[in-house]
């Protein structure tokens, strides 16, 4: 099977190594940093509605702030990375998300809740377009495919601001939770952010090895096919950003209601997946330079989907727990991937049209399959994400002679 533009390393140890490098480790704080931040405040959503005396109903409202505000910056950061660069681009989001985080404690209606999560919502869109953008950069002039590594930096981020959230949620208030979270963001970024500022995007070298003219992501206004090319890639994410939205919110409920699960066990089941989920992307970098994308993709979908199978049909809560964490296996690298083929080919606004897409299929899984296990059942529900999975399969095969120029 052919692969998608497999890489090869470069072996240098030339200063231009080691500022590569240096990009690399900062990036890898600031992905880290936004799962921890983004954590953070999710642990403290239910105290959050307590303060607020919000209702089930009106709480889902102001949560939707959050995408809202997202999905309208997306776009918008794209053009900014354009114009601006990436790397200013990914330091001044990386402030606002942190300040912007200590503001939803402060609130007490649902209605003021639901207007600072829209501010939230916008850092968090904004630096994950840019700095996604600038790991594109990074990638095609390391020329290995280490995309992966940094959404892994961002898995074991969350595990960690969720951790550590859990830990002081009964003895500390939101308010100083949150703007301890808001104090370490801009000590963060006030640490890492000057590697970025000093460096303008790396250019990519060519098959010589000599350094191309413009940046990897500044390719001319993408041609119609390019322009087609970038919304599969999009489509790709959403059909794998789907699986993640749902097993966050359903995969609890069906462990304990359909296979009569523990609470406890019940709650492990998203752990299971976002571990594994972690674990696959650590080792992402590897298996793209052994098997190549087209074979990640592939091998990937077909993974989460058998995986997924396993875990809305099994008949005990364990084989219910293994295809959860197969899933995650199976559904880590893809996302990355996307993201950075739409990158490389559209530069920033391909990075903005593949996560707006993605972002969108993370808040469409929950409400779908909300309403099939009306229709049906919450387990035949659940069958949904398998079917998307081997969709992003066929089409990674479909594409597999996609190139970047």
């Amino acid at each position: 099977m052919p692969t998608l533009n497999k890489l090869r390393a470069v072996k240098d140890d030339s200063p231009r190594t080691t500022s590569l490098n240096r990009l690399r480790i900062a990036l890898t704080v600031f992905f880290a940093l936004d799962g921890f931040i983004f954590a953070g405040w999710v642990v403290r959503i239910p105290a959050v509605k307590e303060q607020t005396g919000a209702s089930a109903s009106t709480l889902g409202l102001a949560l939707l702030g959050v995408s809202a505000g997202a999905v309208i910056t997306m776009m918008l950061t794209g053009r900014l990375c354009r114009r601006f660069g990436s790397h200013p681009v990914t330091v001044v989001s990386g402030v606002l998300l942190a300040l912007s985080v200590a503001l939803p404690p402060l609130t007490h209606s649902a209605l003021t809740l639901g207007l600072v999560l829209l501010v939230f919502g916008a850092a968090y869109g904004g630096i994950n377009v840019a700095m996604n953008s600038a790991a594109v950069d990074l990638v095609a002039a390391l020329r290995r495919p280490v995309m992966p590594s940094f959404h892994a930096a961002f898995s074991l981020g969350g595990m960690l601001g969720a951790g550590l959230g859990g830990l002081v949620a009964g003895h500390v208030s939101p308010t100083r939770h949150l703007l301890a979270l808001t104090v370490i963001g801009l000590l963060v970024t006030a640490a890492v952010g000057p590697t970025l500022l000093r460096h303008d995007a790396p250019m990519a070298p060519d098959d010589h090895g000599r350094t191309r003219n413009e940046p990897a992501s500044a390719p001319q206004r993408p041609a119609g096919r390019v322009r087609g090319l970038v919304l599969v890639f999009g489509l790709i994410a959403l059909c794998t950003a789907y699986g993640e939205g749902a097993l966050a919110d359903w995969g609890a409920l069906h462990l304990e209601e359909d296979l009569h699960a523990h609470p406890g066990v019940a709650a492990a089941g998203y752990s299971c997946f976002a571990l594994a989920m972690t674990i696959g992307r650590i080792s992402g970098t590897t298996l793209l330079e052994r098997l190549g994308r087209t074979r990640t993709l592939v091998f990937g979908g077909a993974t989460g989907a058998a995986g997924m199978l396993l875990g809305s049909l099994a008949p005990t809560v364990w084989l219910a727990l293994l295809g959860f964490a197969v899933t995650g296996l199976g559904l880590a690298n893809i996302f990355p991937v996307a993201v950075e083929r739409a990158g490389a080919l559209a530069g920033p606004t391909g990075v903005a049209a593949a996560s707006t897409l993605g972002y969108g299929g993370m808040l469409l899984g929950p409400p779908m399959i909300g309403f099939m296990a009306d229709w049906f059942s919450l387990p035949a529900a659940l069958t949904s994400v398998a079917v998307l999975a081997g969709v992003a399969a066929l089409i990674g095969f479909a594409t597999r002679r996609a190139a970047v120029s």
